[in-house]
């Protein structure tokens, strides 16, 4: 597949960002497991209980809850995750950075802060901290397409693509709608065209026409009018055959 990617002028859209969310899957279990049993549920520890409330998105008990707990890193992380959620950004950044002054090279922590300043549109330091986790967690899509987004944000678009071919490698679901880790990203729709296109492109590319026909109508919502670009794209060919990609153009000829 190509890694080139023109940057001329390509237009308004609407991005996102996979973020920063690494809680324990076993809340989720505790949760199921409350709702199968009749019986009361096990003893549960602070954390625990946290985990739980994050599932059910009850932020400000699951704070509570992790604040009986010993802390630790991961409990400072997990405070600060669940702060994000409540847009308490300051709040949030305090956290993640008490979590580091325990454990310096905790890269989920660096990433969560990096993605605490792409949201208040410090996207070069950002991508400072995404490349430092990514550089500690190289197996970690998410922390890729993070990084990518970032240079997407700013205008880097070589760079942008380059790390979602990276994330999209590790992980081809990485970008999937129904993932539970995409927020807004920045507000510049020129750059998010560009993303959506990208994203499109990489589906494209593995033969999933239906998610590359989702990104594609997304950037074109988004303002994407370069259609030479995609006509000539090749990693367009087989989707450029299909009854969707034609009743697609016919949309966008229509607006």
């Amino acid at each position: 597949m190509k890694t080139r990617l023109a940057v001329t002028a390509l237009l308004p859209a609407v991005a996102a960002i996979l973020v920063f969310q690494t809680l324990v899957a076993r809340a989720d279990s505790f949760s199921q497991a409350s709702v199968a049993s009749s019986s009361a549920p096990p003893s549960l520890t602070a954390e625990e209980r946290g985990d739980l409330d994050m599932v059910r998105q009850q932020y400000l008990a699951a704070i509570e809850a992790y604040r009986q707990a010993p802390m630790s890193a991961v409990i400072f992380n997990k405070m600060g995750i669940a702060y994000n959620h409540l847009l308490a950004l300051d709040e949030a950044r305090k956290d993640y950075e008490k979590a580091l002054l325990i454990r310096p090279d905790y890269p989920q922590a660096i990433n969560n802060l990096g993605a605490t300043d792409f949201l208040e549109r410090r996207y070069k330091q950002a991508i400072k901290l995404y490349r430092r986790a990514f550089k500690l967690m190289p197996d970690s899509a998410v922390i890729a397409a993070n990084l990518g987004t970032a240079y997407f944000a700013r205008g880097k678009y070589e760079n942008g693509l380059e790390a979602y071919q990276t994330a999209f490698r590790l992980n081809p679901a990485v970008f999937d709608s129904d993932s539970g880790t995409i927020i807004q990203g920045p507000a510049d729709s020129r750059d998010r065209a560009h993303q959506d296109y990208c994203i499109a492109e990489l589906y494209a590319h593995i033969g999933n026409d239906g998610l590359a026909i989702f990104y594609l109508r997304r950037a074109f919502n988004d303002g994407f009018t370069d259609h030479n670009r995609l006509m000539a794209d090749t990693d367009f060919a087989q989707l450029r055959r299909t009854p969707e990609f034609a009743q697609l153009m016919a949309e966008e000829k229509a607006h």
